[in-house]
């Protein structure tokens, strides 16, 4: 099969396709025929030494796929070849066969292609998992998503009009505000040109945003604390801007505000079964014709280098997704 192989800590400039012998389930475990996999800015981390797992050279990078089973590591599997599934990988997902775990195994609409399922996992289930869990978003409440057009930020939006919350939105650029718009952002807001605490406490009349989702971290975690509402929720999502920001202790004790951690991946190890019900939730509205995931750029396999460069230069909205040949 080919896959792409990292065989030293660095950039995507490293990564090669190359011819490599398909993996074997084991116990608990099935084979997966990639079809479509989707690209995360993990991934650029976990090749260049920088992310919590490290796997031993060579490694294909890849933290979710969507595919078709082709074999099982026990005949008493709930899958069996040929059902249609996404699932989550610790990494080895750039590749044309990959091996997953059952209890991070799921089955997919029929209605579902294979670019949108390898789109689906990490990002509607971490915005899912820190609305609906997390933060306990309630209708009528005021969300403030930060970058909402990129992978993650875009099904918050999404996610919290569903929730019936009243969603702000802000990105650098009017293309990439326009995309939150389309995805059901009532207010927009430019980082890159305007004050986002001085607009925030604007559009909701000096109260402040009930929830904030933030995956950027640096100057706007800093914004954020500053025009947050009393009693509101600060998810910590990511650091997307390179700085992880500090919290002096007596501001949210003040304000009356909480600093909430959200590593969704945490959950695969820890409480599994909020995963489980988390996607049951989320194929069901995208199903009902309620999600639309959004790809802004789908390549080919040998294209992985771009694929990342993409996510890197933040100029990819959505999710980028990597095909195989078979998808």
């Amino acid at each position: 099969m080919r896959a792409v192989l990292c065989r030293e800590w660095g950039g995507p400039e490293n990564l090669r396709v190359e011819e490599t012998p398909p993996p074997d389930p084991g116990p608990g475990q099935v084979r997966i025929a990639v079809h479509a996999a989707g690209v995360n800015f993990a991934d650029t981390l976990i090749i260049s030494g920088k992310y919590q797992v490290k796997p031993d050279f060579p490694f294909s990078p890849g933290l979710e796929i969507a595919g078709v089973v082709d074999a099982t590591g026990t005949e008493e599997s709930r899958f069996k070849p040929g059902d249609r599934v996404m699932a989550v990988l610790d990494y080895g997902g750039f590749a044309e066969q990959a091996v997953a775990d059952e209890e991070r195994v799921f089955a997919i609409p029929d209605i579902m292609d294979f670019e949108a399922a390898a789109a689906f996992p990490v990002a509607y289930g971490t915005s899912h998992v820190a609305l609906r869990r997390r933060a306990a978003l309630a209708a009528g409440e005021t969300l403030l998503v930060h970058g909402a057009a990129g992978g993650v930020g875009l099904t918050a939006v999404e996610i919290g009009k569903l929730l019936q919350a009243r969603v702000i939105a802000t990105a650098r650029g009017a293309e990439k505000l326009a995309r939150a718009g389309e995805y059901g952002a009532e207010a927009l807001i430019d980082y890159g040109e305007e004050d986002v605490r001085a607009r925030v406490l604007e559009i909701t009349d000096g109260r402040g945003a009930d929830v904030i989702f933030d995956p950027v971290g640096g100057d706007i975690f800093d914004a954020s604390r500053r025009c947050i509402a009393f009693e509101g929720r600060l998810l910590v999502i990511g650091f997307a801007s390179g700085r992880i920001p500090e919290v002096p202790a007596n501001h949210p004790l003040v304000k009356n505000y909480a600093v909430v951690g959200t590593y969704w991946g945490s959950y695969l190890q820890n409480n599994p079964a909020v995963i489980r019900e988390s996607f049951d939730e989320l194929l069901r509205w995208y199903a009902e014709g309620r999600l639309r995931p959004h790809i802004s750029h789908a390549l080919p396999l040998d294209q992985v280098g771009t694929a990342l460069e993409l996510l890197k230069s933040r100029k990819s909205t959505g999710k980028v997704v990597l095909i195989t040949e078979d998808g």
